[in-house]
């Protein structure tokens, strides 16, 4: 089946039908063909034409959808604002692309992807709505065993964080659990003309492929002590992980085993000395030596 047709202008079929985005879901629509295409050939590159399976969030009115049906074996689209669906179907008739009305933060990626029986690559994609990015990161953070890449359009300061480095400014704890799961790479900068409407913040295309093994087992205790140091920047790890440990002496312990000196700050370790903390404190770690369950804000 021939599905090597343009894209339509998400403009064009917003017009046609009468419809504007909607800023109160943050809608930016992706205008720009050749960035789109850069995102397809990126969820599939060439050694994968044919065989990946891609799970598309948000796919809008087609524009990307319709580039990764030319490369992938199966696309699966999810899109929740029921205004666009209609549109969304309309644009992908004669392609295979299966078309899911769903919050993508609340529907069984696994499912919907497929049981890796044939090996094939398994892709989740999307251009993320700044509010969701946190919320979706987390969740391919879980789910990373069942992904082979992931590739998603974020804001450039969400990029920053994701590649940084210890000791820098972006570096925080939403950097920390994502380079636990997966090797981050930032692929191309968007500027805000690629977006329709155009977006007061410039954006980026990042990449992450799961690690086999993880850099860091994302338990209790590592979540604990993850979120703990950056809670509050200025503190010392001795202030910050003074509420995670029985007492001072367990918490030298542990820091001891790990290799850490407590007199540093959050920022300056790398992901496998909180790992390595966490293994150290064990899995009590929490108030009280109790096991916490905190969010996981970046």
């Amino acid at each position: 089946m021939d599905v090597r047709l343009m894209p339509r202008d998400p403009r064009t079929v917003l017009a046609d039908a009468g419809l504007r985005p909607r800023r109160s879901s943050g809608q930016n629509f992706l205008v720009a063909t050749p960035i789109a295409r850069t995102m397809a050939r990126a969820c599939v590159p060439d050694e994968d034409v044919g065989h990946a399976r891609v799970l598309e969030i948000g796919a809008g009115t087609g524009a990307l959808t319709r580039l990764l049906a030319e490369r992938a074996r199966e696309v699966v689209a999810i899109e929740r604002d029921r205004d666009l669906v209609p549109l969304l179907v309309r644009e992908l008739d004669g392609t295979s692309v299966r078309v899911v009305v769903a919050d993508a933060t609340r529907v069984d990626w696994q499912s919907l992807l497929g049981e890796p029986i044939d090996r094939s690559p398994r892709v989740l994609c999307g251009n993320l709505p700044y509010a969701i990015t946190g919320i979706t990161l987390h969740l391919a953070v879980d789910r990373a065993a069942c992904l082979d890449r992931a590739v998603f359009m974020v804001q450039s300061e969400v990029a920053q964080r994701l590649t940084a480095q210890p000791a820098t400014r972006s570096f925080g704890a939403l950097t920390v659990f994502v380079q636990a799961a997966f090797g981050v790479r930032r692929l191309a900068r968007v500027p805000p003309g690629a977006f329709y409407p155009v977006p007061a913040v410039n954006s980026a295309i990042v990449e992450l492929v799961p690690l086999h093994p993880p850099r860091a087992r994302e338990t209790d205790a590592f979540r604990a002590l993850v979120r703990a140091a950056f809670q509050n920047r200025r503190k010392t790890l001795r202030n910050a992980w003074s509420r995670l440990a029985r007492d001072l002496s367990d918490l030298e312990r542990a820091a001891t085993a790990a290799g850490i000196a407590l007199g540093a700050r959050g920022e300056t370790l790398d992901v496998e000395a909180f790992g390595r903390m966490a293994s150290a404190l064990g899995e009590g770690a929490g108030p009280t030596g109790r096991a916490s369950q905190p969010d996981r804000e970046g």
